[in-house]
């Protein structure tokens, strides 16, 4: 049996708007699996971004626990989480968050050089996550010279080049038309099942949920129901 890769146990945030307290967590617990491909879903407010911040270390619990790989990530340095981000978690974000002066290789190249990986070497990766994701060809343009499924798919190959233990994507189709949206929904599945990539979706999209394995229904701050399929 492998370990899991998050373990979030009896997880609150709570944050201030001027005097008020606004809980957007309540003592939630979840469990994510090696391979899974998971959907956090509900209403606005529901939770579930927070709840994707927390896994991915850009927030701390305001109580609880949070797990990554068997760490416990209240017990990092601020370098050690910088790091952890960098090399176990990717991002993928619903406005993409490529940057405009780079070409569509060097966002994607990016992680790599910041962790030291030798020229050659980045570039045989590189070279290989672009053409995987679709995007042959469009190494040299910028994001403005891209379309919107276009930037993301640069971002999901960003968000794989470090072999992370987990991509975290938020709202991942929200700013993309229907046809796009299923374009990157098939190309995310077949990354979780040819790579054993693991995904956890934050989102309000019904065709996120319809591809899912498993689905977190979330409700004020806490897991409301928890379905497996098969």
């Amino acid at each position: 049996m492998s370990e899991p890769i998050v373990k979030l146990r009896d997880v609150s945030r709570v944050y201030l708007q001027g005097d008020i307290e606004v809980h957007a967590l309540h003592d939630l617990s979840l469990t994510i699996e090696p391979g899974e491909f998971t959907a956090l879903c509900g209403p606005s407010g529901s939770g579930k971004t927070t709840t994707l911040n927390i896994i991915g270390a850009l927030d701390s619990p305001s109580a609880g626990q949070v797990m990554l790989e068997g760490k416990d990530l209240a017990t990092l340095t601020r370098k050690e989480l910088s790091h952890l981000r960098r090399d176990r978690i990717g991002f993928v974000f619903q406005s993409y968050n490529l940057i405009p002066v780079l070409s569509a290789y060097e966002n994607a190249e990016l992680v790599l050089s910041v962790q030291g990986m030798p020229l050659n070497e980045r570039r045989e990766k590189v070279m290989s996550l672009l053409h995987s994701v679709g995007l042959e060809g469009m190494e040299d343009r910028r994001p403005s010279e891209l379309s919107g499924g276009q930037q993301q798919r640069v971002a999901i190959a960003r968000a794989l080049a470090s072999d992370p233990a987990v991509i975290l994507a938020d709202e991942p189709t929200a700013n993309v038309d229907s046809d796009t949206a299923i374009h990157l929904l098939d190309l995310m599945q077949d990354l979780n099942a040819t790579l054993g990539a693991t995904f956890i979706f934050s989102t309000h999209d019904e065709r996120v949920i319809a591809r899912a394995r498993r689905i977190v229904r979330m409700v004020d701050g806490h897991v409301e129901s928890d379905e497996v399929r098969d």
